[in-house]
């Protein structure tokens, strides 16, 4: 007999990509960096102090919420530290919806979203992303006449890396009657001549929730940290109500902090994808798939009809030790999510595949 919750009884839960351990395995499923992290976090590290194992932490990461406040021209009272960016989708959720209530979200998107909107009893209403991947046009009015309270979208779109504008993104959340959660968790890898800065709309859309992650620019997966940034009405109770009471732990404010104040490495690394993510493309496209341009650390491979299926493809490269992602999706079915890796990685997925793909 089981004991749990309807809810959670009927939802399949998340399946996280598979995370191999074996050497000279090329590890492109999970849009990790590529690059370590910066040199000063390693240091921080190697100099936590004991003390600060024994005592709780400090309960709001204050000073990890000053100098992210800094960064992003906002105020302390807008950012909110949290124990991964997962972590922030379950407080919005549990915070703004009311069991029953509609969450709105793109799909494909982050399978996540569904899972922890249904664990919490809500009605998740996804809406399907338009050919190019962007928004729907008439997509606040959906969300509108389905009363949610809170739509979920990621930027630049996971999947297929995809951005939609800061300009789109303002109308989005100026029509929505509910709360915006803006799933930036990619957007240090969009390229600055792009001109994109979402958080310029905080100040004037009170009901803009962006989420944002040194997972992956700051080669800090392992770490699980991220952060919120909206209006204080947005970080207020969930930081003083719905939070856990101490979130985030010690080793892991001090590395985030120090992760923050040394970003200029940082960015030297998502300049490199950048430069990856380009050539990777053109060698794909070589290879005669569709591949749509990309502003995130990974690429979506659409195989061309009539060859080598995709679900074998990724079976074929799982067998040289070259993992991808594959989504049993129906829109998605005859895709690759391939991470960015580095030129060593690029290379050696490059070559197999133009192996596989002879049939």
């Amino acid at each position: 007999m089981g004991y749990e919750r309807k809810e959670i009884a009927r939802t399949p839960g998340y399946k996280q990509g598979k995370q191999p351990t074996d050497a000279g395995v090329v590890k492109l499923n999970t849009n990790e960096n590529p690059f370590p992290p910066c040199r000063a976090v390693i240091e921080a590290l190697h100099d936590i102090d004991p003390e600060s194992l024994r005592r709780y932490p400090p309960p709001f990461a204050d000073a990890f919420r000053e100098v992210a406040a800094g960064i992003h021209g906002l105020r302390p009272e807008n950012v909110m530290a949290v124990n991964g960016g997962d972590e922030l989708l379950r407080l919005a959720i549990t915070t703004f919806v009311d069991p029953g209530r509609t969450i709105g979200i793109i799909e494909p998107s982050y399978l996540l979203y569904r899972v922890l909107g249904e664990l919490h009893g809500g009605r998740v209403v996804g809406v399907e992303a338009a050919s190019d991947w962007l928004l729907p046009r008439d997509f606040a009015a959906m969300m509108n006449r389905e009363k949610a309270q809170l739509t979920i979208i990621v930027n630049p779109h996971a999947p297929s890396g995809v951005l939609t504008s800061d300009v789109a993104l303002a109308e989005l959340a100026t029509r929505l009657e509910g709360v915006l959660l803006l799933d930036e968790a990619y957007a240090d890898f969009v390229d600055p001549s792009r001109g994109y800065n979402a958080l310029k709309l905080i100040d004037r859309c009170d009901n803009l929730l962006v989420l944002r992650s040194l997972s992956k620019g700051y080669s800090l997966a392992g770490l699980r940290f991220g952060y919120g940034l909206g209006a204080q009405g947005l970080i207020e109770p969930m930081l003083t109500k719905t939070r856990d009471s101490y979130n985030v732990d010690a080793v892991a404010q001090k590395l985030a902090l120090t992760a923050l104040k040394n970003r200029d490495s940082a960015r030297e690394t998502w300049k490199k994808v950048r430069e990856e993510r380009g050539r990777l493309r053109a060698a794909l496209i070589d290879l005669g798939m569709l591949v749509p341009e990309s502003e995130s650390n990974f690429l979506l491979a659409q195989i061309k009809p009539g060859a080598v299926s995709a679900r074998r493809v990724y079976q074929e490269l799982e067998n040289r030790r070259i993992f991808v992602r594959y989504f049993d999706h129906p829109r998605l079915r005859d895709h690759l999510r391939i991470s960015i890796g580095t030129v060593e990685q690029n290379d050696r997925l490059i070559e197999e595949l133009k192996e596989i793909l002879k049939g």
